[in-house]
């Protein structure tokens, strides 16, 4: 088994409801060979220091996410995609400790098929901005050139988040006043949630 991080133990100290859940997963993957990291204020496991698996805490359930989950095969057909428009992303949902023990050797396989994806140098395939500009942003990259440069220079990811969030309001007066909220962030470089 590796060694657990001291700086990741604050996580597991801190957990209310999922405690006993988080210490068996936390056991199961140690037992695979990756190193635990803190990684967004979550406990992240990866393979010669690139992120495999995170582990969260829901509401309903607790989870290890799967950074290339839409690599792995998923025999079992229990792979979630976390939101709608995750392309890369895949969990798998806990609700308690017996659960998580009865999917030991299905958890380590499939950890077992990530790492070796990691190792061919598989990728995902990303849709590169598969969702079209709204056209209350175009018009603001007319008016502030400034805007287009430091969404350009935005991570894909976050691109994308920007846009999704503009386009899902309905009416157009709704997206401008979003947009409007977001460019002091988007100038500074920073996410929807960063």
């Amino acid at each position: 088994m590796n060694k657990t991080n001291p700086n990741v133990d604050f996580y597991f100290k801190k957990a209310d409801k999922w405690k006993e859940e988080f210490k068996t997963l936390r056991s199961i993957v140690l037992d695979c060979p990756l190193s635990e990291e803190l990684k967004w204020g979550h406990p992240c496991y990866t393979f010669q220091k690139t992120n495999i698996v995170l582990m969260h805490g829901f509401k309903e359930y607790c989870a290890l996410m799967f950074c290339k989950g839409a690599l792995l095969k998923d025999p079992e057909g229990i792979l979630k995609k976390p939101g709608e428009s995750t392309q890369g992303a895949r969990r798998m949902e806990f609700t308690n400790v017996r659960e998580i023990v009865e999917a030991e050797s299905i958890l380590k396989a499939y950890i077992q098929e990530a790492i070796e994806a990691e190792k061919k140098g598989l990728e995902v395939t990303y849709k590169r901005n598969p969702e079209p500009v709204p056209a209350e942003l175009r018009k603001q990259f007319a008016a502030v050139p400034a805007l287009r440069t430091a969404f350009g220079a935005l991570t894909p990811g976050r691109q994308r988040g920007y846009i999704l969030h503009f386009s899902a309001a309905k009416q157009s007066k709704t997206r401008e006043s979003r947009i409007q909220k977001c460019m002091r962030r988007i100038l500074q470089g920073k996410g929807m949630n960063d």
